[in-house]
């Protein structure tokens, strides 16, 4: 083989008349400015006359795993990815990409600008680029309509979401499946292919794009974009896609591109990206070096809704679970839960029922407690209820090993004193799994006064076997999320009394991008939960302004969708509809305590309710409850449907400038009224361009 290595990321070898490309720029080979530059060279320097065929590759497990998204906070340099995808289209030998590991984004984009695109077994394939904000820029929203039709390429597009190799062969995205898995017979099956192919040059941007009907392709467009909750680029990304049946391929990447340059430095980018960083920051460093142990049996104490979900979590993650519950009814029940997810995987054909099978082998239910000797962590999922953790926890304590970790998944409770009196504390600590348990991806890890950093780090190699987001926080009331959100939910309440609508606050957090408004919010989790919690604090509810509509609509028997009536009302399809009892219940209590009412725009609404979060973001930090900043936001996207595209309350607030910030925390102050403390905006660090006054 003789070879030529055009700079250190791109290496350019023949093997008889088949020239082989193949970037290499570990670990995933992502597009720098090196590697672009690299396949240009290589391009350049092939022998066109005693060449068969080119063949782009990548060295380890990916093609191109997509773009290096560092690149994306400058002005993007030469040379472009659309210059290199332009030329491996030009060039007069076919291009045949192999396609491997992920090819995703600009990995993607690069293989659809060659002839031929052979697949192994386990690639996936995607265009992800609106999960952080932007479109794909390199030919890729003018390239896939062509290989896979405009609906198809509407759906991987303005979703983001990637497909596996099977798929794309079937779409018609890859043209063939290579057999072979080892490495060298995979290389010498790729070159047999090249020997042998006769199709020539097929560039995709000559290809005509598949009919499709207009206006089913305009609804589909629609619903995809209100899928995706207000993102800017989800908008954007379907107009670019439906032009490729309007305008030239020329025209159309124009376009393309000068949505993409425009959309990069878009401030919901930003976000994007940041979360996209901040996610991949170890959540916790330890003072002294420490790794965490390696769990393999787990006992979970309670087999109702949530312990359930938490023994589910674990046996999808290959753990042998113990599901303990002393009441025979209660224990069954949970069983058929775990039972029935595990089927309903099933029939969507995520689960195999062989691995259906196999998994439910590894859960042993029981009521013997007993069983917990055998565990290396035992968590604690019973009611909520101080005494009853305490009793529970003591017990586990002199049945279990001295090393293995006692965890509660109390979600307001102190887990000093849920801890009080037992022998090695610090193994004891909080997992705070957010329901369903087994689809909420955050989990907030708690550090109790005794507890260790191995016990931390343990449960931090459990939290990412189970594909969790884990944060670790410090012990207080409501830890972070739960504090957050009884701040945000109580703000919503404040406009509530002085003149704003359940319907009206819900419809502006929505729009905002929130998952749920907060009163449907409190519906679907039952507003007698929150009652019961406002009652044993009522002695202490002088000291802080106090909204009592909530307690009059539970008064009333309705207490959510439970109940089908709450603050809407439900029937059997479980959509909330307006309630006028409703309606009269606030309009009788703000006539009781004089409260005239004002008008609220969508925006005002939307405001008061971010501020709130911001503020007790900085209480939170002032009080030393997170570990880091961004870790608030973290817990806002995954535990409370916080829209990504706008990062969260620590990152909006870095982006305003500390004299906008301090206004508009004094204005929020203001409004609350009556026990309302006021965060310090000087605990975070602001955006280095909104910092500068």
């Amino acid at each position: 083989m003789a070879e030529a290595k055009n700079g250190s990321r791109v290496h350019l070898a023949y093997e008889g008349d088949i020239a082989v490309i193949t970037i290499d720029n570990p670990p995933v080979n992502s597009s720098i400015e090196a590697v672009r530059r690299g396949i240009l060279s290589a391009l350049a320097d092939i022998d066109v006359e005693q060449t068969r065929a080119v063949v782009l590759t990548g060295a380890g497990r990916n093609l191109m795993a997509g773009a290096d998204l560092r690149e994306l906070e400058d002005e993007p340099t030469e040379p472009t990815l659309p210059q290199v995808t332009s030329a491996l289209e030009a060039c007069p030998l076919p291009v045949i990409a192999v396609v491997k590991g992920y090819a995703l984004g600009g990995g993607l984009e690069l293989a659809l600008a060659c002839d031929v695109r052979l697949a192994t077994a386990n690639a996936t394939v995607g265009l992800p680029e609106v999960t952080v904000g932007i479109i794909p820029g390199a030919g890729g929203t003018q390239r896939l309509p062509r290989a896979v039709g405009v609906s198809t390429a509407l759906n991987m597009i303005v979703t983001g979401k990637p497909v596996n190799a099977a798929k794309a062969l079937e779409l018609g995205l890859v043209d063939h499946l290579l057999r072979e898995t080892d490495a060298q017979a995979q290389h010498a099956e790729v070159l047999s292919f090249a020997c042998g192919y006769k199709g020539g040059k097929r560039p995709l941007s000559s290809r005509a794009v598949p009919r499709e009907e207009k206006a089913a392709l305009k609804a589909l467009a629609h619903k995809l974009i209100a899928s995706c909750r207000g993102l800017p680029a989800a908008a954007v990304a379907a107009e670019v896609v439906l032009a490729a049946d309007e305008l030239s391929f020329a025209d159309a990447i124009v376009r393309e591109r000068s949505h993409f340059l425009a959309l990069r430095g878009s401030e919901s980018a930003k976000a994007l990206r940041y979360l996209f960083f901040a996610e991949r920051t170890e959540p916790y460093t330890p003072e002294q070096q420490v790794a965490g142990r390696t769990l393999e049996r787990i006992a979970v104490m309670g087999a109702g809704t949530m312990g359930s979900g938490i023994a589910l979590c674990a046996l999808n993650a290959g753990y042998t679970v113990d599901l303990i519950d002393l009441n025979p009814d209660a224990l069954e029940a949970g069983v058929s839960r775990i039972k029935s997810e595990l089927e309903r995987e099933v029939d969507r054909q995520r689960l195999s029922a062989h691995n259906r099978d196999a998994t439910l082998t590894r859960l042993r239910a029981t009521q013997d407690i007993q069983v917990v000797s055998n565990a290396d962590l035992v968590i604690e999922a019973i009611i909520e209820e101080l005494g009853a953790k305490q009793s529970l926890i003591n017990k586990l304590a002199a049945l279990v090993r001295e090393d293995t970790l006692l965890a509660t998944n109390t979600s307001y409770l102190d887990i000093d004193k849920i801890a009080v009196g037992i022998s090695h504390p610090e193994r004891v600590l909080g997992l705070h799994f957010f329901s369903p348990a087994h689809r909420m991806s955050l989990l907030e890890v708690v550090r109790g006064s005794s507890t260790r950093d191995e016990t931390l780090c343990t449960a931090l190699k459990f939290a990412d076997r189970l594909k969790k987001k884990a944060i670790v926080v410090n012990n207080s009331w409501g830890f972070v999320g739960n504090r957050l959100y009884a701040a945000y939910r109580r703000q919503c309440e404040f406009m509530l009394e002085e003149g704003a609508s359940p319907e009206q606050i819900d419809a502006a957090l929505e729009s905002y991008g929130f998952a749920m408004g907060p009163f449907k919010v409190a519906d679907m989790s039952g507003l007698d939960i929150a009652w019961r919690m406002r009652q044993q604090t009522a002695d202490t509810r002088h000291q802080r302004r106090y909204v009592g509509i909530a307690d009059l609509i539970c008064e009333a028997g309705r207490l959510g969708r439970k109940t089908a009536k709450g603050y809407y009302l439900y029937s059997d399809d479980n959509q909330p509809r307006t309630d006028a009892a409703v309606a009269e219940i606030i309009a009788h209590y703000r006539l009781e305590k004089g409260i005239e009412p004002k008008p609220f725009s969508r925006e005002e609404i939307q405001q008061r309710a971010v501020l709130a979060l911001i503020n007790e973001a900085l209480l939170l930090l002032g009080e030393g409850v997170c570990q880091r900043p961004e870790d608030i936001d973290i817990a806002l996207v995954h535990g409370y449907g916080f829209p990504r595209w706008r990062g969260g309350p620590i990152f909006i607030a870095r982006q305003m400038g500390l004299t906008e910030l301090n206004a508009a925390l004094d204005r929020f102050v203001d409004a609350s009224g009556k026990g309302q403390e006021r965060g310090d905006a000087v605990l975070i660090k602001l955006d280095a361009n909104s910092a500068k006054e």
